[in-house]
């Protein structure tokens, strides 16, 4: 903020205006010496004022222009202009060029030895102002992706494997060797996607090039390098991290290790696939350190999240979350379990693999290469005492029949299934095999669900809806011109894809007397019926909608989740739409 030769000056500012007392500007500095802390940080942190108040001060006082960057709209050509390492070393941002100069956001103006390095580097005449420090920080990190920097660590790494006829593996196999191009080009991809909130890594070698792509919401971005060698550096790297057979090249092996990547704690499981071109690596991303969502933050509607704590609160019966892979099953599980791990509760869980890792609850992970499968372990848990158990996949008849009678013997039992919907779920159990009055027994409620994502509300705005679109709603049995729908037009904010995170969309079904009387009989058509007639469900389509209507969506959204069901799923002709 403002370096310590200035502290007195901008405290006596301070003083004078009344926005703090000279009590507190001793303490201001008391703090300031102890910890090491500029001036204002220190009288942010102690409360004394706001860092909107402090920087408008200093703005009007020093002459200097105070920006609100939150919503800027950068040129990212213009801000990659100031090198990364000046950009971060005195938090200082490109905002534009004009007239022949640039306008630079600090952190702290103030400081000339930062503003005379920022115009040396620049080489023109540059006019500073006030920036907050957070919004300076996520600004660099989302302009100043590692993209060049990977870059030009795999051409320093393709080069290092022409010139040396070296033993690769025994290379690598040097743990100190944290200099190596092949350290530092995974650092900087794995910094590069926990920056972005990436889940997933992929390095996929192809015929000439090398391909990383990171999921982000949901979605792959991609960055091609032409050095294609590194790859099998990469993968051998990988591999000794993961404690895998560098040697085996021709079947596939799964493994995981625990990095500390930017402050983290990031558990990576990780899968190699031999391909045509080479060995092809996709890694899970757990951040241990964000820590397990609880109910309130799933996203889930007031009334769904009332009903679904109710369920899970209860001492017995069977609870199911469906969909597909990537749709945030396990994520609503944890949170489910973060609420009912107090000490007067025993819980279990198989999990495949155990993704967080959670205080008080013992936590089992399935080997099936020894025989621990998730029947075995169930078996052995209900020898365990237990009142809950999480059963992390519904997988065969064996596994369903234990769990079934699990719960309907006075244990609270939840799982995950791969249906596409939550009335589908309980028909699939008896699918796999399981007796139909153990079903109507013990099933409870289905919470069926997908992640959508949320339009960037640095660049969103309204927009006119295709003839396709106005068809489809009025399919949904709703009046286009009611509406205003929104999208997210790409900004610096997003990576220029419209949309900032995602957000779970939620039906539950919840069982009554009349459906598990259908099920008992096996009476299908009956059960859909009256599940579909049910006060509590809405379909997720009709869901999804609500949100696109709130402005948190995008329509184009919305169809993929209908794109996503089958045609018995949702039954428009049966929906009224009562949106708000």
């Amino acid at each position: 903020m403002v370096k310590s030769h200035q502290k007195a000056r901008v405290g006596d500012l301070l003083v004078e205006k009344g926005i703090i007392t000279q009590e507190q500007l001793m303490m201001v500095l008391d703090e300031q010496k102890r910890s090491g802390r500029k001036f204002g940080r220190a009288v942010i942190d102690l409360g004394f004022v706001s860092e909107d108040k402090l920087l408008l001060e200093l703005s009007s006082h020093f002459s200097m222009p105070y920006i609100d960057i939150s919503r800027f709209q950068f040129d990212s050509e213009i801000t990659r202009r100031l090198p990364e390492s000046l950009a971060r070393r005195y938090r200082a941002i490109i905002l534009m060029e004009e007239e022949g100069q640039y306008f630079v956001g600090f952190v702290d103006p103030l400081d000339i030895l930062a503003v005379d390095e920022v115009q040396r580097s620049l080489q023109k005449n540059i006019v500073a102002a006030f920036v907050k420090e957070q919004d300076v920080l996520n600004a660099i990190d989302r302009i100043y992706r590692r993209t060049e920097q990977i870059a030009s660590i795999a051409g320093e790494l393709d080069d290092e494997l022409s010139e040396s006829d070296l033993d690769l593996e025994s290379l690598l196999a040097e743990s100190d060797a944290t200099e190596a191009p092949v350290v530092r080009l995974l650092q900087n991809i794995f910094e590069d996607a926990v920056q972005v909130t990436a889940s997933d890594i992929h390095i996929e070698p192809d015929e000439s090039v090398l391909r990383v792509r990171l999921r982000i919401d949901g979605e792959l971005q991609e960055q091609v390098m032409k050095e294609k060698r590194v790859v099998s550096a990469l993968v051998s790297r990988l591999k000794i991290m993961s404690g895998l057979d560098i040697s085996e090249k021709r079947l596939p092996q799964d493994g995981r290790f625990n990095i500390r990547i930017l402050n983290r704690s990031v558990d990576v499981r990780l899968s190699t696939l031999p391909t045509q071109y080479g060995e092809a690596v996709v890694m899970r991303l757990l951040d241990q350190s964000q820590g397990i969502l609880n109910i309130e933050s799933l996203g889930m509607t007031p009334k769904i999240r009332k009903h679904f704590s109710n369920l899970v609160s209860r001492p017995h019966g069977l609870v199911l979350v469906t969909g597909p892979t990537g749709s945030g099953k396990s994520t609503t599980l944890y949170a489910a379990l973060s609420t009912l791990n107090q000490s007067n509760k025993k819980i279990i869980t198989a999990e495949d693999p155990v993704e967080y890792r959670l205080p008080r609850i013992n936590q089992v992970q399935v080997n099936s290469k020894i025989g621990l499968t998730f029947g075995r372990i169930l078996r052995t848990a209900l020898r365990q005492d237990p009142d809950i158990m999480l059963i992390g996949e519904m997988r065969d008849s064996e596994t369903a029949e234990i769990a079934l009678r699990a719960a309907m013997t006075g244990h609270m039992v939840l799982s995950t299934l791969h249906t596409n919907d939550a009335i589908s779920s309980a028909v699939r159990l008896m699918d796999m095999g399981a007796d139909s009055y153990l079903v109507a027994s013990s099933l409870r409620a289905v919470v069926g669900q997908r992640l959508i994502r949320k339009i960037c509300e640095n660049c969103k705005s309204q927009y006119t809806m295709s003839p396709q679109e106005r068809t489809w709603l009025m399919g949904m049995g709703s009046d286009p011109d009611t509406y205003s729908f929104f999208h997210g037009s790409g900004c610096h904010h997003c990576s220029n894809t419209g949309y900032v995170g995602r957000t779970g969309v939620y039906e539950l079904l919840e069982l009554d007397d009349g459906m598990l009387d259908a099920l008992r009989q096996k009476n299908i058509s009956e059960f859909t019926s009256l599940a579909k007639k049910s006060e509590l469900y809405l379909p997720l389509a009709t869901c999804a909608l609500e949100y696109a209507v709130a402005g948190k969506t995008s329509l184009s959204e919305v169809f993929k989740i209908t794109a996503s069901l089958d045609e018995t799923a949702v039954s428009y002709e049966a929906q009224s739409l009562e949106l708000p």
